[in-house]
């Protein structure tokens, strides 16, 4: 099969489109043509080494981790999925940018609702699940006041809208020509990153600070600035790693890897085929240009996310 591949810990312009083993099933796996895959910030660590220390990889790596497509094969120990099925996945390491890619049966595999296609299904997995982890493992309910940096990426697009529906008050980060797109997803208010300064603007906003703050941009001692806009006693959450004190009295909790709930990705699947989640696909790629795809993803701001159809 075909597949987009980094032989070695290499700069991104290195990688290509090449011939690859087609993998097969294991026992509580399933096999699936890949129509579309996603990719995330992640890949571009593996792809370089620079998170090798904490995410090694072997070679050659088959590039990306979100895929949708049809089941074509079943381990010998899987139920509930039979080859026909459409599904949408994180197939971690195993690589999505692919003709075929395997996902392993529980919470990062689920069915594909008729409803939603390929493309958008592609840009769920990843992002929505990892929204939905820090958002449960910050406690966010109805009633709290959420500052989310970072809310026109991948994950920052689901956490406004995931926050909102769970009934908080959003504030997000946004520049001008994204400010009137962040608040049809349903923020309160946006501070424009760009032209003021984050944590003063939130407080004016909110003079006690937000319960939460989502900062999906910053990490080590970053962490701390986007602190300052969190009240006394509450909680930053983050996807990155950062100091175990934040000063202020502000609780930091951090989620390395996401961990979701059986049904989460159902959810997410659910909400996005009947339009209660909107999906933002900044780009989308033919699998012949996927290196070009990773390169514009590394070095050009796109809202929302990249998707790369497979034939």
């Amino acid at each position: 099969m075909r597949a987009l591949v980094a032989t070695a810990y290499q700069p991104l312009d290195r990688i290509a489109v090449q011939e690859s083993p087609k993998p097969t099933a294991g026992p509580d796996q399933v096999v699936i043509k890949v129509e579309a895959a996603a990719l995330n910030p992640l890949d571009l660590s593996l792809i370089t080494g620079a998170m090798k220390e904490v995410f090694p990889v072997e070679h050659p790596l088959v590039i990306g981790m979100d895929a949708t497509g049809i089941v074509t094969a079943v381990g010998a120990s899987v139920t509930g999925y039979a080859p026909g099925d459409p599904v949408l996945a994180f197939t971690g390491q195993a690589g999505s940018v692919a003709e075929y890619t395997v996902a392993t049966v529980g919470p990062r595999l689920a069915h594909r609702p008729a409803d939603l296609d390929p493309v958008h299904a592609a840009a769920v997995p990843e992002s929505g699940m990892t929204a939905v982890c820090l958002l449960r493992a910050a406690g966010v309910g109805a009633g709290q006041s959420v500052l989310v940096i970072g809310a026109t990426g991948g994950i920052g697009l689901y956490a406004v809208q995931l926050a909102t529906a769970l009934g908080a008050r959003v504030i997000a980060t946004a520049t001008a020509p994204d400010a009137d797109y962040i608040r049809g997803l349903g923020a309160a208010e946006t501070v424009d990153h760009r032209a003021t300064d984050v944590v003063a603007a939130t407080r004016a906003l909110v003079p006690g600070g937000v319960d939460v703050v989502v900062d999906l941009v910053n990490s080590g001692e970053g962490l701390t600035a986007s602190a300052r806009a969190a009240r006394a006693g509450g909680r930053l959450v983050s996807p990155l790693f950062g100091p175990e004190q934040l000063g202020g009295d502000v609780t930091p909790v951090y989620i390395g890897t996401f961990d979701p709930a059986p049904g989460d990705l159902e959810d997410l699947a659910a909400r996005a085929a009947d339009g209660r989640l909107r999906i933002e696909v900044g780009a989308r790629y033919p699998f012949e240009r996927a290196a070009q795809a990773v390169a514009d993803f590394a070095g050009t701001h796109i809202r929302g996310k990249v998707v790369v159809t497979v034939p």
